[in-house]
């Protein structure tokens, strides 16, 4: 029996990724890596930390210190030194810092070297903004996912609602996302960009199982072709 493949999934914010990583690494059994959540979790405690944002080198020593994992559930769980952090990471505070903090290249290498100690043993799906590109090239699956950013501010809006959190209106989160994704894909380290080799997946006009089964097929082709 394989081990099982690495799959890389990455795109812009609120492309739907993790959604559809967690339900891809459920159906064949594989680990799903959050990697946004890691990023999101040195922004946090750097926050919490009271770090100045702009001090790169205190912000590296917060990524080096602070121990992240992560542990089953719906949503996954994710605590920094030993607390539940799930929802924190997600506030509205965190999402406007996270793209300068996850653009230092220290925190960046550091987040890397973790994700690919994560990904070594395969059967792994991983999501983010520079998988295929960066911290796993060599993934034989690569999947780059966009939408519209109306669509994925409305498709935030509603994940905000139903978790309870005060994100804005779908007009603020869109011109929020706008903002993200220029950042993302200007930035000098590891910009957001699609991988040559990955498959280009329009998701705006897509329902979540129609996303899933089209990854599920690029997986089980490339496991026959393995085999």
């Amino acid at each position: 029996m394989s081990k099982g493949i690495q799959v890389a999934i990455d795109g812009p914010a609120s492309a739907g990724k993790s959604t559809v990583a967690k339900l891809v690494a459920k159906r064949f059994g594989y680990v799903y890596c959050d990697t946004g959540a890691m990023y999101r979790s040195v922004t946090l405690a750097a926050l919490r930390r009271g770090t100045d944002l702009t001090d790169e080198d205190q912000i590296i020593k917060v990524a080096n210190e602070i121990k992240i994992t992560f542990a089953p559930g719906n949503p996954q769980k994710v605590f920094i030194d030993g607390q539940e952090v799930t929802q924190a990471i997600r506030e509205t505070t965190v999402a406007k810092n996270v793209s300068a903090v996850a653009a230092i290249p220290g925190v960046r290498s550091r987040m890397v070297e973790l994700q690919r100690q994560i990904a070594q043993e395969g059967g792994i799906v991983m999501d983010g903004r520079d998988i295929g590109t960066t911290v796993l090239p060599d993934a034989p699956v690569k999947v780059f996912m966009v939408a519209s950013a109306h669509e994925r501010a409305r498709r935030r809006f509603l994940d905000n609602q139903e978790r309870g959190i005060d994100g804005g209106t779908i007009e603020e989160l869109q011109r929020a996302i706008e903002l993200r994704d220029q950042k993302d894909s200007t930035r000098a380290v590891s910009p957001l960009t699609q991988a040559v080799d990955a498959h280009l997946l329009d998701t705006t006009h897509l329902t979540i199982d129609q996303v899933v089964d089209q990854i599920a097929t690029l997986i089980e082709k490339t496991q026959q072709q393995k085999q």
